[in-house]
């Protein structure tokens, strides 16, 4: 994992409560802030939407993506660098192309840290 990757929702699940278990120290909020800035373009949202649609394990080539925004390509890898550098997303270059998954976990990560736990006969 680099130095610029979120530690949070990263590979130690136990390094972050859920939203209700405990407050977050200083780190943990400047962490998890990366990766809600990251999501909270919408380039990069729907970016990782198509991302992750293609389930687990699967992934998804950078000549795919391009075409489905009115951006430049420049543009499209810059906010695609924005995510994997947030941990959300990894690639690999095969040729002339880059392709991508989703980190396994990390929206599992994400939604465990945002969950509020049910409580016993507590309605959705």
């Amino acid at each position: 994992m680099s130095k610029q990757e979120f530690e949070v929702i990263g590979q130690d699940a136990a390094c972050c409560p859920g939203l209700s278990t405990a407050p977050l120290d200083e780190d943990q909020a400047a962490d998890l802030a990366k990766v809600f800035k990251a999501l909270g373009d919408p380039v990069r949202l729907r970016l990782m939407s198509m991302i992750a649609s293609r389930g687990a394990g699967g992934e998804v080539c950078v000549c795919e993506l391009t075409p489905a925004f009115e951006l430049s390509q420049p543009t499209i890898s810059h906010h695609l660098k924005l995510l994997r550098q947030a941990g959300l997303i990894d690639c690999e270059r095969r040729g002339t192309w880059v392709y991508y998954w989703v980190l396994p976990g990390v929206l599992d990560k994400l939604a465990a840290f945002l969950t509020l736990p049910q409580a016993a006969g507590a309605r959705a």
